[in-house]
């Protein structure tokens, strides 16, 4: 099982599970992200946690995420210490 340290959070009556992922999430193809998406997707609901799951990556000194256009302000307020300061939970994934 991998362990993904992961944060589950409300914002403004949203279920959000953030994941920090590594930086190199960043160099796979939209199809590669995607199915690994998917497959945090299905853990988390397998866990019992409720909400959708946005990863994240550090990129130098910034941060990059896949979340729905609508969260996208909120996720361009977060620091990279922030995120991880909002870890709460652990997912543990097949």
């Amino acid at each position: 099982m991998t362990p993904y340290k992961i944060a589950h959070i409300e914002e403004k009556g949203v279920n959000i599970i953030i994941i920090p992922l590594e930086s190199s999430f960043g160099n796979k193809t939209k199809k590669q992200q995607d199915q690994i998406i998917d497959a945090l997707q299905n853990c988390a609901k397998s866990a019992g946690l409720a909400g959708t799951v946005v990863p994240v990556w550090e990129t130098g000194i910034n941060h990059r995420f896949i979340a729905p256009p609508r969260w996208h302000p909120f996720f361009k307020t977060l620091s990279w210490d922030a995120i991880l300061g909002k870890i709460n939970k652990e997912l543990n994934c097949e």
